[in-house]
């Protein structure tokens, strides 16, 4: 009569122990799964500006450095600034907002494009142009003057110089700066209103560059 009771409390208690794991696999099957890893949306600025209606490179060669800029702007962020706030020279980028390049590889490329529209454009060092310009970006970036506000402002500060084998010659420089606004106080609106900035700014770049006389060559 043990031997049977004893087997009967170790068959009730196989039970006991099978429900158990039962309503802890059931438990774990109606548990919420874990959301995926957002990626940040990926930006760039658009397709290339409208060319002139001739595009035969007729002007003087052009050398062309990399844009240089500051470290704040020369990352993937977007990156946005709150004057409102009273810490307007803080950049601040936005979590899930990226540019595909950096804003000086973004605006070195818009450049080359809109410079080789009217003349040839070639690498800095290679002795072919009789001018050679020089860009820093000061600024890329979405300016909040209130919560609901904001703007793309792009700085871009020009040097164009007469190359030679021992001395350089100052031509002039120049500053663009230009402001469009935001129509979404968010990452999309601050993106659209810097492509349209910069795309300004390249034009005015173009159009300084090209009322620079260019010294005569020796």
């Amino acid at each position: 009569m043990k031997l049977i009771a004893a087997r009967a409390h170790l068959a009730g208690a196989r039970a006991v122990f099978l429900s158990l794991a039962s309503a802890l696999m059931l438990g774990a099957c109606s548990l919420p799964l874990p959301d995926k890893p957002v990626r940040p949306e990926p930006y760039d600025l658009g397709p290339p500006l409208p060319l002139a209606a001739s595009t035969t490179a007729t002007g003087p060669a052009l050398a062309m450095d990399s844009v240089e800029a500051n470290a704040a702007i020369d990352g993937t962020s977007v990156v946005y600034r709150l004057l409102y706030s009273g810490d307007g020279q803080q950049p601040r980028p936005y979590a899930q907002a990226r540019w595909v390049m950096s804003p000086p590889q973004l605006v070195s490329q818009r450049l080359r494009e809109a410079f080789s529209a009217t003349r040839p454009v070639v690498d800095v060092g290679m002795g072919l142009a009789q001018v050679e310009l020089r860009a820093q970006l000061d600024d890329f970036s979405q300016v909040f003057s209130g919560p609901n506000a904001s703007e793309g402002v792009v700085r871009l500060r020009l040097t164009l110089i007469a190359p030679a084998s021992a001395t350089q010659r100052l031509l002039g420089q120049h500053t663009v700066v230009v402001r469009k606004p935001a129509q979404t106080a968010d990452a999309p609106g601050g993106v659209a209103a810097l492509r349209a900035a910069t795309d300004e700014a390249v034009r005015q770049a173009v159009a300084w560059v090209q009322s620079v006389p260019v010294p005569a060559a020796r």
